[in-house]
């Protein structure tokens, strides 16, 4: 018996998008079921903010989602001069198919993907440039399968930059370190850009740490500013600068800046250490073990992006899921009036660009840090 994350189920009865979370050995199969959805609360029960929810959904749900959709497409069409055409030329790149639909749900076509990348690049750019990065392509929607790539291998991307041997064994390892680039990437059904903890350039001396806090689907949002604060607290009692962004999911991530000093397995072991201090100290909010089953009522501090080959998907990112949220470095005193990990959208994370005084990473790139013996001792590394 399997747990899995999955979409939906098909018509018949198959579940779509699925995948693997972990064996589950604590219920005999034959308790397990299919669940089926459990029926609304009424217009007025629960708390205020609840029922203020509830009846906003309502609102949404008397219109059809055609009319949702055809409202959102037109909203970005009237920001646009000209709808892409077939074959039209962004940035260098040919454009084939800018009508197929990318996301149903908020009628986002190849387009809007291509326009998104093309006027996100200068904020997105200093988050990918020179970092070895893995892809998420839904050529066919996000709703249709979805394809994992981290390497140069059978599918031309233009523009992107190869980096022969820094995988040994598998092909060139790419990089987007242009306009171009990005736009090449969404003429090719790119969502998502997962980014490694290393630059290209010195790939055996990560940069950062990156905490991703993975909540319990149950829990509020609240608990999800709780545990990013905690995190902060822990980094600063020990020694380090934190920077805090929205996954563009259901969590968010707590990056740390590094010198390029400690390899792969110094860096992961302090991670390591780091979450399953949190997870000892505070057993009711943290867990530091994968699976579902354990983190029931908790949040799981994902230290494994800490891995040489993992990766974390790079600010200003779309995600391949309905609405499709982006991941959004925010200052640490705005966490408190945050939302939602994917609070920002692509249809909506221009506006949180046009109201920003300052970057709330300026001084992220400027912070050169090191682990030192003291850290690591205080979190029972001994020293190493």
């Amino acid at each position: 018996m399997a747990e899995c994350n999955f979409a939906e189920w098909t018509s018949e009865r198959i579940v779509r998008q699925a995948s693997f979370i972990s064996l589950r050995r604590d219920k005999p199969a034959r308790e397990i079921g299919r669940e089926k959805p459990g029926k609304p609360a009424a217009e007025g029960e629960g708390t205020p903010a609840k029922a203020s929810r509830a009846k906003q959904a309502g609102k949404i749900g008397k219109t059809t989602k055609a009319t949702v959709a055809g409202e959102a497409k037109m909203k970005r069409k009237q920001q646009d001069a000209e709808p892409l055409k077939e074959g039209e030329r962004v940035a260098g790149v040919r454009i084939s198919h800018p009508a197929r639909i990318i996301d149903k749900s908020i009628g986002f076509e190849k387009g809007d993907l291509v326009r998104y990348f093309e006027r996100i690049a200068p904020w997105l750019l200093p988050h990918v440039k020179d970092r070895p990065v893995a892809l998420v392509r839904a050529p066919e929607g996000i709703e249709g399968e979805l394809f994992f790539q981290k390497h140069a291998n059978r599918l031309s991307i233009p523009f992107v930059t190869s980096h022969e041997g820094l995988d040994p064994g598998h092909p060139p390892l790419i990089t987007l370190d242009s306009a171009q680039a990005l736009i090449g990437a969404a003429q090719m059904g790119t969502v998502e850009l997962h980014t490694w903890n290393a630059v290209a350039s010195n790939i055996e001396k990560p940069d950062r740490i990156v905490f991703d806090l993975d909540p319990d689907p149950a829990l509020g949002w609240e608990r999800m500013i709780e545990a990013a604060q905690l995190t902060r607290e822990l980094l600063t009692e020990l020694g380090l600068r934190s920077w805090c962004k929205t996954s563009g999911g259901k969590g968010l991530h707590v990056v740390v800046p590094l010198a390029r000093h400690a390899g792969w397995d110094d860096v992961k072991a302090f991670a390591q250490a780091a979450a399953q201090h949190m997870a000892a100290t505070l057993p009711d909010r943290f867990s530091a073990k994968m699976g579902a089953q354990n983190r029931r009522g908790r949040i799981f501090v994902d230290y494994l992006r800490n891995n040489r080959g993992s990766s974390t998907v790079a600010a200003f990112s779309p995600r391949a899921r309905p609405s499709m949220g982006v991941s959004v470095p925010i200052a640490w005193d705005e966490l408190p009036d945050t939302t939602g990990g994917a609070q920002w959208t692509v249809e909506n994370v221009h506006e949180r660009l046009q109201s920003l005084g300052a970057d709330p990473w300026a001084d992220y790139a400027g912070t050169k840090q090191r682990i030192t013996r003291e850290m690591r001792e205080r979190l029972g590394l001994n020293g190493k």
